[in-house]
């Protein structure tokens, strides 16, 4: 399974580095999407990274958000700079076995952290 963490509230401007953290498997050959869905509405990609460190981002982040990863902690970060209150949702990881960006095929998805950007 993949856990995220590192959601919370805060004020527009502010920041949040966000985990994806793997358990029971290795991160190392999965490529990382982290994905954004509000209740009722479609799930939006936001970043995903390959296990060879290629990066992609959507428009709406793109010089505010870095995805990054730390095989040695089996881990996945998302660093979120500059956040808006329109960045408010709950922010999800994936994983995908020798993925390429954008993640497809999922092996697996966390349960979701919540961000909220509000003063």
């Amino acid at each position: 399974q993949v856990v995220e963490s590192g959601g919370g509230l805060v004020q527009p401007g502010g920041s949040l580095r966000l985990s994806c953290v793997a358990s029971g498997f290795t991160l190392e050959h999965y490529a990382i999407g982290w994905f954004r869905q509000t209740p009722g509405k479609e799930r939006g990609g936001v970043s995903c990274i390959t296990e060879d460190g290629s990066t992609m981002y959507a428009d709406s982040v793109k010089g505010r958000f870095t995805i990054s990863r730390d095989n040695a902690k089996n881990t996945v970060y998302l660093q979120m700079t500059s956040l808006k209150p329109e960045d408010t949702d709950a922010y999800y990881c994936a994983a995908e076995l020798e993925g390429r960006c954008p993640v497809g095929a999922v092996d697996y998805w966390g349960k979701g952290t919540l961000v909220t950007v509000s003063s």
